[in-house]
């Protein structure tokens, strides 16, 4: 059974940090490009970055310079270091794995105020 838990959303003021951890399960990581996605109330979800192993990360123009996405193959995690958050920034981040199928965490809230 595929398994992706998330963790480390909660409320931070802007410019605040948070880092939010993947840990998956139950499938073959290495092979997977993992990345988040992020829904806000009344939008859409949109793509915020990207892995894949051997490959470069890719970014959402609005958050490039101030996210990281990182990933561990031998810990089969994914991670997303965010710095100088906005209000805009708030929203459900979801954890995905793809390859040959695609997999989804149940998210995390990430609510950025003051």
């Amino acid at each position: 059974q595929v398994q992706l838990v998330e963790s480390g959303g909660g409320l931070v003021r802007p410019g605040g940090s948070l880092r939010l951890s993947c840990a998956v399960s139950g499938l073959s990581f290495r092979a997977y490009a993992m990345g988040w996605y992020r829904q806000a109330p009344g939008k859409s979800r949109e793509l915020v970055a990207r892995i894949a192993t051997g490959s470069g990360p890719t970014y959402a123009e609005s958050v490039k310079d101030r996210f990281t996405i990182s990933r561990d193959n031998a810990k089969n995690m994914v991670a997303l270091q965010m710095t100088n958050l906005k209000p805009e920034d708030t929203a459900v981040y979801f954890c995905y794995a793809q390859w040959a199928n695609e997999y989804w965490g149940p998210g995390t809230q990430v609510t950025v105020s003051s």
